[in-house]
């Protein structure tokens, strides 16, 4: 690894039902690859048992939030922990999910979109409805829903920005109406105030590549809107995934900085390379 200093703000714990290792187990991981601060953030209870199977439950979430803070506080002289969220936006449950935002002083909330109405458009099970959908009309209906949720104004950080295309299925090819959701979505996001997250994870998913695409990227450079770096690690040993890989595609569009937070409140670090002695 390159970039030691730039922080992984995106991982998970077995509270969720799809990852595992304990906090400390991905902290140790990253002391061990020379990070130098990283940020855990679980996905987070929703209302009524909205996707439950996939995210802690409310009764979870005091603990999540000890066993953070014990983190950060016994690893402190060797890394900086930062405590996190990844909360859904699902229309009709924002105000929910404000009212828990607000109840602690989180570093930084991560706003993800994984459903579209009823469907659970990345989760393995519910893949197989893609052969019924118009995949152009798919991709605009989530650009939209990213578009809200940057609108809802809850976020510090839009999530995997194209997570929609996970297993494979594309937008077709020069599609004016995808093109223009995607813009949308970026203007929404500018105006929030809000950064996106550039993610390895699609890595290692089917699709085999970078959240967001490098269109996307190069769009939102040209728009100054930050970026911040997650894994989405869901085992400790993918914390730091890819990492070199992603910030060279930033490097690539002329973005040199990245986005750091504590308490919510964001700064600017540089993406510097460590030699290798």
């Amino acid at each position: 690894m390159k970039y030691q200093t730039v922080p992984d703000y995106h991982m998970h714990t077995p509270r969720c039902n799809h990852a595992v290792g304990s906090v400390e187990d991905y902290v140790k991981i990253a002391i061990q690859r020379g990070l130098k601060e990283v940020g855990i953030s679980d996905h987070s209870p929703m209302p009524n048992g909205f996707d439950a199977a996939w995210r802690m439950d409310a009764s979870e979430l005091p603990d999540y939030l000890q066993e953070v803070e014990h983190a950060r506080d016994h690893f402190s002289s060797q890394i900086t922990v930062r405590i996190g969220l990844e909360a859904d936006f699902y229309p009709g449950t924002e105000e929910a999910v404000k009212s828990m935002i607000d109840a602690y002083a989180w570093d930084y909330v991560m706003g993800s979109v994984h459903y579209i109405g009823d469907w659970a458009f990345d989760n393995p099970d519910e893949a197989y409805r893609w052969d019924a959908m118009d995949y152009e009309d798919a991709y605009c209906d989530y650009f939209d829903l990213v578009a809200r949720s940057a609108q809802a104004g809850m976020f510090d950080v839009i999530g995997h920005p194209d997570l929609i295309k996970k297993f494979g299925q594309r937008a077709p090819l020069g599609s004016i109406r995808v093109d223009k959701a995607e813009s949308l979505m970026l203007d929404a996001v500018q105006a929030s105030g809000a950064v996106l997250e550039i993610s390895s994870a699609g890595l290692r998913k089917p699709i085999g590549e970078v959240y967001p695409h490098t269109n996307i990227v190069k769009k939102a450079a040209a728009m100054a809107i930050p970026f911040c770096f997650g894994s989405d690690a869901h085992a400790p040993n993918e914390v730091a995934y890819a990492m070199d890989e992603c910030l060279h595609i930033l490097q690539g569009h002329g973005i040199y900085e990245l986005v750091t937070f504590e308490k919510r409140q964001r700064r600017m670090i540089a993406i510097q390379e460590i030699k290798e002695q």
